[in-house]
């Protein structure tokens, strides 16, 4: 098991920030870390990676004790925290070198690593500029080579595309998604299409409470007791005869289309139609909408 965290508890003087959480993580998933601001994300991150101490509870890194055992721990974890610290007067491949210094003893593989992590990262062509000349993406790639450097076996990246464009957040992304296939990725964001488009399994934290831990897909099924179906017709119907099917809780009307809810259980489809080709009414189009992240996230953390 790549990260294990049992009854994991972290006050700071009265304030409760992280409660009694536990969890697995194993090699070759992609865990997305999610919580409103303030909730205990980066406490959490910070705990795995031993930049803080736990007050209580239990948190191991490839089998290793982050407490017990820091040094051990550390050298299996690559860490992107949120505000990424580079020395912005320095070169990108002297950078790159100095922190392989930091992690490896042997100068031949701090040679051969650099320019691997120089090429996969997308460095290229910027290798030789100072860091303080490249945008903030380019930072952020330099942020992930220097993660990667010593070929840790978890990565650990606190919001790694904030304040990116849309394509260096499609960027980053691809080289998360690139660099996962052998190891444990666990990454926090608010950006939900990030979590639909990366993650295998979802942790969402509320007010220091691990409140989900699941698969994506079935966070979106489970979450809801009803479904919205939106129905187009070519001509004005008969919206009271509609609203008698079994299943329809309420329809809002616009014009011609119409946003059914129903309850989930019951598929309220084949009557839709079979209502409308009794009524000789012309049905335009029907789709049924499927929960998102974004409606899941606001259920389990509303009452933040």
């Amino acid at each position: 098991m790549s990260i294990e965290v049992k009854n994991l508890i972290k006050t700071f003087d009265s304030q409760l920030a992280v409660n009694n959480i536990s969890f697995l993580a194993q090699k070759g998933e992609i865990v997305g870390f999610l919580g409103p601001n303030g909730a205990g994300k980066s406490t959490t991150m910070k705990i795995i990676t031993g930049f803080i101490p736990p007050s209580s509870g239990m948190v191991k890194v490839c089998g290793f004790d982050v407490v017990q055992q820091p040094i051990q721990s550390r050298q299996n974890i690559g860490y992107l925290p949120e505000h990424n610290p580079l020395y912005l007067d320095m070169y990108v491949h002297e950078y790159l070198s100095f922190v392989g210094s930091l992690h490896i003893s042997s100068r031949a593989f701090i040679r051969e690593r650099v320019p691997e992590m120089i090429a996969l990262c997308g460095l290229q062509k910027e290798q030789n500029k100072l860091i303080r000349a490249l945008s903030k993406g380019y930072r952020q790639r330099v942020g992930l080579a220097q993660a990667l450097l010593h070929d840790p076996e978890v990565l650990i990246l606190d919001e790694p595309t904030t304040g990116l464009d849309p394509n260096q957040i499609l960027e980053i992304r691809e080289l998360i998604r690139n660099v996962s296939n052998n190891k444990t990725v666990i990454f926090s964001t608010h950006i939900m299409q990030e979590v639909q488009a990366l993650c295998s399994r979802v942790l969402i934290i509320n007010n220091g409470n691990l409140v989900a831990d699941d698969f994506p897909d079935n966070l979106k099924n489970i979450q809801n007791s009803t479904v919205v179906i939106t129905v187009e017709f070519k001509e004005k119907i008969d919206v009271e005869a509609l609203k008698k099917i079994d299943g329809i809780i309420s329809i809002r009307q616009k014009d011609l289309i119409l946003v059914i809810e129903a309850i989930k259980d019951v598929d309220v489809r084949p009557a839709i139609f079979k209502f409308a080709t009794e009524k000789s009414y012309t049905l335009v189009g029907m789709n049924q909408e499927s929960n998102s992240m974004e409606d899941v996230f606001r259920q389990l953390t509303k009452n933040q």
